[in-house]
């Protein structure tokens, strides 16, 4: 099995995380002993789903000879009440900038990305209801 996180202990609730020889913080907010230093693991879950889309919707998209002037991939979700407290509904929002963007290609590669590609969409299937929209900017 290879090895991709290394968690290592800080202070308090503090956490120095290393991922492919990336390093940042992760931390609690102060009301359960952190110092807010960085962001909290869970939030991390949206934004990994949100860069694994990300990547997959771009590369599709230019493999179809489509470059946006913009793009966004903006990540909500509901949390459940009860401890283990995990997402239970996740929202994505594509947005989009650019001339003469073809909304069917757009849903397109989302919905590849969504479908096929997205290894962190399929591991959040089995947890979490994950609905998205598609929105053009002008």
């Amino acid at each position: 099995m290879e090895k991709i996180a290394d968690v290592n202990f800080q202070e308090g609730m503090s956490f120095e995380v290393e991922v492919n020889n990336h390093k940042f913080m992760i931390d609690a907010t102060e009301e359960v002993g952190g110092k807010d230093r960085g962001p909290r693991p869970k939030a991390l879950t949206l934004a990994s789903l949100g860069g694994c889309t990300g990547m997959d919707v771009i590369s599709i998209l230019r493999k179809m000879r489509i470059e946006p002037d913009y793009f966004n991939v903006s990540v909500a979700a509901e949390t459940t009440d009860e401890h283990p407290k995990y997402y239970n509904k996740i929202h994505i929002t594509y947005s989009f900038k650019g001339k003469d963007l073809p909304m069917a290609k757009l849903e397109k590669a989302i919905d590849l990305s969504q479908n096929r590609y997205c290894g962190v969409t399929t591991m959040l299937n089995k947890a979490a209801e994950i609905t998205h929209e598609i929105k053009i900017l002008d």
